[in-house]
């Protein structure tokens, strides 16, 4: 399945658990050009109640990862197929928290509802390089660098990715995905690059990325929610939340591809 271009292996965990799989399996279905070719595998299964169900996921390296939002977009769709939960709403059990979901009438979508969010914070200890402008910290289930530069297309995304997933203020956190993000032409629009840790390079979209990209936008005040992020596959994510007095964001919605590409037998 793709989700706005993260690409996945969805494995229908009534048939095949987690347990049937080693990292060196992972990694061989993820290689490109060997396997399957994906950024991560996820197992969907029944949840631990009717309506219910439960998402695990792990990058293309075999390390485990608590959250991945298009993943989630995708279990989404897929559990509606398998008949493991109804399509118009359901409990989604990761291991960074339960969230819920649903699909959308658009068969090639779905939404989810994020647990409430701490607004992105400072990094001391970052500095920033010619283009740069602004970076935060956001936690979206899993730890993003968000950097605010003049325009994505100029950023030399291997190498500065790389130095700053694994820069030493990040260490707390066992470093982070790293977003670019950048205005794009239409107002409202913002176009987002992602080094992703555990793929340990550039995939084409990031769904909690956007979600905390969006969120920092507010924060620097350079946009308002509702915020429509482009990714790096020309899709699009519908990011929405209700800034809290304070600190925080509430009632969080994140919207996107969720596409079946096509079935197979992996053996």
């Amino acid at each position: 399945m793709t989700g706005s271009g993260n690409d996945f292996v969805m494995v229908d965990g009534r048939v095949s658990t987690p347990g049937d799989w080693s990292p060196a399996d992972i990694r061989a279905a993820c290689a490109r050009g060997t396997g399957v070719g994906a950024d991560g595998v996820v197992f969907v299964l029944a949840g631990s109640a009717p309506g219910a169900v439960r998402m695990i996921y792990f990058n293309s390296d075999g390390s485990h990862a608590a959250m991945c939002g298009n993943a989630a977009l995708c279990s989404t769709r897929l559990a509606a197929h398998l008949g493991v939960a109804p399509a118009e709403g359901m409990r989604l059990e990761t291991d960074a928290g339960v969230y819920e979901s649903r699909c959308t009438a658009d068969p090639g979508r779905a939404e989810l509802h994020l647990t409430p969010l701490q607004s992105p914070v400072a990094v001391p200890g970052i500095e920033l390089e010619p283009g740069e402008r602004r970076l935060a910290l956001g936690v979206v289930g899993v730890p993003h660098l968000l950097v605010l530069v003049e325009n994505v297309d100029q950023v030399a995304l291997a190498a500065r990715g790389r130095s700053l997933r694994f820069h030493p203020a990040l260490a707390p956190q066992g470093g982070a995905n790293v977003n670019f993000i950048s205005p794009a032409q239409a107002p409202g629009e913002w176009r987002m690059r992602t080094y992703e840790r555990g793929v340990e390079g550039e995939t084409l979209a990031c769904g909690t990325g956007a979600v905390a990209a969006a969120c920092a936008l507010s924060e620097w005040g350079l946009a308002r929610l509702p915020t429509i992020i482009l990714t790096s596959s020309g899709r699009r994510l519908d990011v929405q939340a209700l800034r809290k007095p304070g600190h925080g964001y509430d009632d969080v919605w994140l919207g996107g591809e969720a596409r079946m590409v096509f079935r197979g037998v992996l053996t």
